[in-house]
């Protein structure tokens, strides 16, 4: 199997974007919980954010002519990869602390690793993307390591 990780590429491993800032709003904890079909009266009334708010909460608002095929707005700040294809991977999350209405949030972004696998059907590229939120204070709110699968 030829190998599709270069110097190139794994050179890029550590690259991280800058940091997204972001204010949480009781309403946009709101609009979030109902979306989800969130059930406990602390999220629907938006007095915290549920597991997962803080995905969205990063997100880019684009044209959706600027989605990737899944829905998703696509990382500009990543390198080139060998494949285009995605696929779901992982998701792991450590919660430190609640997300509260008022909050600013910051997210920092790194490129982790990457590495190849050879699938049933053809060569698999995994890459790997670790999230920390933190609050104004520089305090830790969650870590979100995420790994996608490419082929």
């Amino acid at each position: 199997m030829p190998e599709l990780i270069t110097a190139e590429l794994r050179s890029q491993v550590g690259l991280s974007p800058e940091p997204r800032t972001e204010l949480v709003t009781r309403r946009d904890i709101r609009k979030y919980s109902v979306a989800t079909g969130q059930r406990l009266s602390k999220y629907l009334d938006g007095d915290e954010a549920p597991p997962l708010f803080h995905l969205a909460l990063f997100w880019d608002v684009v044209e959706q002519s600027q989605l990737s095929p899944d829905g998703v707005a696509l990382d500009n700040w990543l390198p080139e990869f060998p494949l285009e294809r995605a696929m779901a991977g992982s998701l792991k999350l450590e919660y430190h602390q609640p997300i509260l209405p008022g909050q600013t949030l910051t997210a920092r972004r790194t490129l982790c690793d990457m590495f190849e696998k050879q699938g049933s059907s053809g060569p698999l590229f995994f890459y790997e993307v670790s999230t920390e939120v933190v609050d104004a204070s520089d305090s830790i709110v969650l870590i979100e390591h995420a790994t996608r699968i490419l082929r």
